[in-house]
């Protein structure tokens, strides 16, 4: 079976493929693989409040260009003294994002830390959310969603605090900054493999894996 993965992410490609390559006969695409060019409008996919309508948005959109089984997710970052900000606007989090000349990831982290200020260790509690959905298609149609359910929704959070300066080389987005406690390492500080252990989205993909390789013994 062919499942698109909707994100221009090549980190995400990456992480993803890794976690579903446990479920027999299924071959991941990414969009380019599919044929599928950008087009401004995907940067309009996500206008909602929640991460779940968020990825059902993408996962939409993708499975009516393609006419293939697609999976979306939506992820960000939660800090408890923000309130839970930024959250779904984790990635458009700095206000002055490219006005800089930073990169999009270091401008979000120097805006983050900017905004926790002199916050000691033990206030800095926050997680990583990622919500993945997988649109089959729509009732009735070959291999859709009859035994699966349409959509299939996961969700995966991983807890964690948010240093006072970053951490490591690896990773993307504010991982420099994301501090495992029960690792005592930084997310840009660790293995690709303990990170997919240890993620966000390691965990809702693995959930989504699972769910995807029992319906494959039991057809």
């Amino acid at each position: 079976m062919d499942l698109v993965l909707a994100t221009r992410s090549t980190h995400k490609i990456e992480e993803i493929q890794k976690i579903l390559d446990i479920v027999p006969d299924l071959r991941v695409l990414d969009l380019t693989e599919v044929g599928v060019s950008y087009d401004p409008v995907e940067e309009d996919l996500e206008p909602y409040a929640t991460f779940e309508e968020n990825a059902a948005s993408k996962a939409a959109h993708f499975r009516k260009i393609t006419g293939l089984p697609t999976v979306a997710d939506d992820s960000g970052i939660e800090i408890d003294l923000l309130g839970g900000a930024p959250g779904v606007r984790s990635k458009r989090f700095a206000p002055n994002q490219g006005l800089e000349g930073l990169a999009m990831d270091q401008a979000n982290n120097e805006h983050l830390l900017e905004s926790l200020g002199d916050a000691p260790f033990s206030e800095r509690t926050g997680r990583y959310v990622c919500v993945a959905v997988l649109k089959w298609g729509d009732q009735g149609e070959p291999g859709g969603s009859a035994n699966l359910g349409d959509p299939i929704v996961v969700r995966g959070e991983a807890a964690g605090i948010i240093l006072h300066a970053p951490r490591g080389s690896g990773g993307f987005g504010y991982d420099p900054l994301f501090f495992d406690p029960d690792l005592g390492k930084s997310f840009a500080e660790i293995t690709p493999e303990q990170k997919n252990a240890r993620s966000h989205r390691g965990k809702a993909f693995r959930a989504l894996a699972e769910r995807l390789a029992t319906a494959s013994e039991d057809s």
